[in-house]
């Protein structure tokens, strides 16, 4: 598979982890940001995919992890979107500087 049609097929599989979590609210990621997704809460974990542009993500819970600045400011803050799949929280709007779902046990 090349590269760009493994990028496809990365996108494709977020908007199916997406859809599967209609019942969850979804909060949108920084405009113009191609956000990465970790296997775990922080930079020293792999990047597992990285979502398109202008996309909305669930949060399932949230976890303590490496602290990042980002678009919406600094924080330590990690959103579990899917199972092993973890974005910062400084580039998801949440409205809030703080947990806004449960930890991640």
């Amino acid at each position: 598979m090349n590269l760009d049609a493994s990028a496809s097929a990365s996108a494709d599989a977020v908007i199916a982890d997406i859809t599967a979590a209609a019942d969850v609210v979804h909060y949108p990621v920084a405009p113009g940001c191609r956000l990465n997704v970790r296997s775990g809460p922080g930079t020293n974990y792999p990047i597992v995919k990285v979502l398109p542009y202008d996309i909305k993500v669930p949060i399932f819970c949230q976890a303590p992890g490496t602290t990042v600045s980002g678009y919406y400011g600094t924080s330590n803050i990690w959103d579990r979107i899917g199972p092993n799949q973890f974005v910062s929280d400084a580039y998801v709007h949440t409205g809030s500087d703080g947990y806004i779902a449960a930890r991640c046990g």
